[in-house]
């Protein structure tokens, strides 16, 4: 006695209650599409150019895909319409400072002193410090945007530049590369922190600004480039309502080559103008 063994083909594609209404129906289980509804088959410019290459000398005509191949790597990019951006006012990165390490090293005789205001509580009296270890570090520090590492190297600067006197005058070379490191950042908080203690930095003693005047190729550059630079530039005849902050990059570019010249001697307008050719005296005129 013989028994047929038949394959289980139910819930598989060849499942005759799936494919019982495509027998015969045509193109759908209601019949065949009507001609506008079909759908047109194009050929490849590959498959065409595969057919005749294959179809020359024998005759014969070659159906298929054949040649036609995809690939998921990007084409040929076309050329942008326009020049891209130099982008020399867009921000740098800000290296790593020299304040930060020693602040955190516990280098510095300076913590935040939590008042009414805040303030720099200083455990050595200003007067004794050695000014030319310590206010190049400061001044490496106003590059800083996180506090309270900001706020302690910028009001340290202050301090050290009100109580320095004749102590500033031998430091100015080692305060020139911090200066300039931290205007090359082109970070409007930034510079316009470093403006301000520039200001601060003229003004606190004799023959400082004319100090300045060897050291104008390395600070000017970047005075140039922002000068015309301002806040309120898109606004119109609108209320600038914060001035108060001084935070304008090209207003104080403007007051502080302005102090240069007037504290720089003789020589200064000259080094000033070789630099920054649009900028009028305030002194001639």
């Amino acid at each position: 006695m013989s028994y047929e063994i038949k394959p289980i083909l139910k819930g598989t594609k060849k499942d005759p209650v799936k494919t019982m209404f495509t027998k015969g129906a045509g193109e759908s289980v209601f019949g065949s599409f009507p001609d506008s509804h079909k759908l047109k088959t194009v050929k490849t410019a590959t498959q065409g150019a595969s057919e005749t290459l294959a179809g020359s000398g024998s005759g014969q005509t070659v159906k298929g895909s054949g040649g036609a191949t995809s690939s998921l790597s990007k084409g040929r990019q076309l050329a942008p319409s326009h020049p891209p951006m130099a982008g020399a006012k867009s921000r740098r990165m800000i290296p790593p400072t020299e304040f930060r390490r020693f602040y955190t090293r516990g280098d510095l005789p300076i913590a935040v002193s939590h008042k009414s205001k805040l303030a720099v509580d200083w455990k050595v009296e200003i007067e004794k410090l050695d000014y030319h270890h310590y206010l190049p570090i400061f001044f490496d520090g106003i590059r800083e945007k996180e506090d309270p590492y900001r706020f302690l190297a910028i009001q340290g600067c202050y301090d050290l530049l009100e109580k320095g006197g004749a102590k500033i005058l031998p430091t100015i070379p080692q305060l020139i590369i911090p200066i300039k490191t931290a205007l090359n950042t082109r970070d409007p908080d930034v510079m316009c922190a470093t403006l301000k203690v520039l200001q601060q930095l003229v003004v606190s003693g004799d023959l400082i600004g004319e100090a300045l005047v060897p050291y104008y190729r390395q600070i000017l550059p970047m005075f140039n480039l922002f000068r015309l630079t301002h806040k309120a530039a898109g606004r119109g005849d609108g209320i600038d309502y914060g001035q108060r902050h001084r935070d304008d990059i090209g207003e104080l570019i403007e007051e502080t080559i302005q102090l240069f010249e007037i504290h720089g001697g003789e020589d200064a307008f000259i080094n000033i103008k070789y630099m920054v050719p649009d900028y009028e005296s305030c002194v001639l005129n």
